[in-house]
């Protein structure tokens, strides 16, 4: 953070940004977005679209039922719930480059683990290894690295490395498969492994900075206060639309900085400001690094609770219906490999929604995103149940596919915008810990409804029921106020 410049000349302040234009004519903070979004791509080994695809080759080679298969990745997942806060604070501590590159060596050796497994109690510990490391750590390591680096532009920025997590969702199922299919579920596991060493411990190891204040710049590659003649932006004191905003994105503008049209300058940094004023009305939160919530703070805060019920509700419902997609759809028509290629369409879908996803959540409350969300997962819930034609398959591909979108934008920024960068990594690992606990629970109403039921519906009744009732409550989350 750069403190008030007042005794410093003018000139002098703009000889020294000069010098750090000329030093990093490449803003480093997009580098570390291609990291980030290397590591989404690669956490596939502990995600639930990449393990579904094992599901069916692995229960008959280890001959285990199907619930005892999820049940052991449910004890897994619960692992990595447990262990995540830990996680977060390890990161806020060390910082992301230290953690990346001893995650990536784990999640290395837990996928080539994995292709050895011969017994039940093996898949349970190797289910342990993959879901920590990969769904739990390496996610979280690779979002850090965003709310480090961007501010202002946030919201486009997780849109941006989301993408590594799209594409995973498109390619690593039918990567899978492929293997499976053609080699064994062993040989598919390897290549996994491969694929982590290959993309994740060279970058984290030589390119990989944790912030931006490390290379001497700022969040977003912007200069705060580099005008002398204006005054800092200052927050806006209605919280619906704004909250304080980060000391680090605050630019100097005129007295009537609030008429965004009187702002008369040059300088294209000036102009980023200005616009950022013009939309104040209506932005998200965005907490000052000064200003950050500690994690008990946090947890005292009502909004946090609520806004926790979405990724509560989309980890347990959208777990859920990933992990038993090929059984779900194969009631309506669809075969196995339909049946993937609707994981396909519906990352592809969320890959392309991502952008506007972003762009929107540096624009507007994000409660109202997340409500939306809500009632995609809830209207795609409703087409498992209940899907007339065929077709209507693509339709919930879709409508998962949008979900997805704001889950890897709007509702992954808003934990850092809310509460602040200080301590970001341990107050997501907290709400990630709750998202995965959920997550543990997902699979496991769906397969004990099946095999004691003979039916899904009356677990997915209940999936139904909850993001509905998650909407109501993120619909009043309004941005978190101190306590006088």
């Amino acid at each position: 953070m750069t403190g008030p410049s007042d005794s410093k000349d003018v000139s002098s302040e703009s000889g020294l940004n000069d010098t750090a234009d000329r030093r990093y004519r490449w803003f480093p903070g997009w580098t570390m977005l291609g990291i980030s979004g290397a590591a989404q791509f690669m956490s596939a080994p502990g995600q639930s679209y990449s393990v579904a695809a094992f599901k069916d080759p692995m229960q008959t080679g280890l001959n285990v039922s199907e619930t005892q298969y999820s049940f052991a990745y449910a004890c897994a997942t619960v692992v990595s719930a447990c262990l995540l806060p830990y996680v977060g604070k390890l990161v806020d501590r060390f910082g992301a480059r230290i953690m990346l590159s001893a995650i990536a060596a784990g999640l290395t050796a837990a996928c080539w683990m994995m292709s050895q497994v011969e017994s039940l109690n093996e898949l349970y510990v190797g289910f342990v290894f993959v879901r920590s490391l990969g769904q739990g750590a390496l996610s979280l390591v690779s979002v850090w690295i965003v709310g480090e680096w961007f501010e202002r532009r946030r919201g486009i920025a997780t849109a941006m490395a989301g993408l590594g997590g799209g594409l995973s969702v498109m390619t690593i199922p039918l990567f899978n498969n492929w293997l499976i299919e053609n080699y064994a579920w062993q040989t598919a596991w390897q290549g996994l492994s491969c694929g982590v060493w290959a993309m994740l411990m060279i970058p984290a190891v030589l390119i990989l900075r944790d912030r931006p204040e490390d290379l001497g710049l700022h969040p977003d590659g912007l200069i705060p206060e580099s005008e002398g003649d204006v005054e800092p932006v200052e927050a806006v004191s209605d919280p619906e639309s704004l909250g304080t905003l980060d000391a680090t994105a605050t630019m100097k503008l005129s007295e009537n900085a609030d008429e965004s049209d009187s702002v008369n300058s040059p300088s294209a940094r000036t102009v980023a400001a200005a616009d950022l004023v013009k939309a104040v009305s209506s932005g998200p939160q965005i907490t000052s690094y000064e200003d950050s919530w500690t994690v008990d703070e946090v947890l005292r805060n009502a909004t946090f609770w609520k806004l926790l019920c979405v990724p509560a509700t989309s980890g347990l419902v959208g777990t859920g219906l990933v992990f038993h997609q090929v059984e779900l759809l194969k009631r309506h028509g669809l075969d196995r490999t339909e049946s993937l290629l609707m994981m396909t369409l519906q990352a592809g879908f969320a890959t392309l929604m991502q952008f506007p996803m972003g762009w929107l959540t540096d624009r507007m409350p994000s409660r109202y995103i997340l409500v939306a969300a809500m009632v995609c997962l809830a209207t795609a819930t409703l087409l498992v149940i209940n899907m007339p034609v065929v077709w209507l398959a693509g339709v919930y591909a879709l409508l998962l596919g949008l979900h997805g979108s704001v889950m890897r934008s709007t509702a992954t920024v808003v934990w850092i915008n809310y509460y602040g960068r200080a301590h970001q990594g341990a107050v997501r690992g907290v709400a990630w810990s709750a998202m995965i606990l959920a997550s543990a629970i997902g699979p496991l109403p769906l397969a004990i409804s099946n095999d004691y039921y003979g039916a899904y519906e009356p677990a997915l009744i209940m999936f139904l029921a909850l993001p509905m009732f998650a909407a109501a409550a993120v619909w009043t989350a309004h941005p978190p106020q101190r306590a006088d």
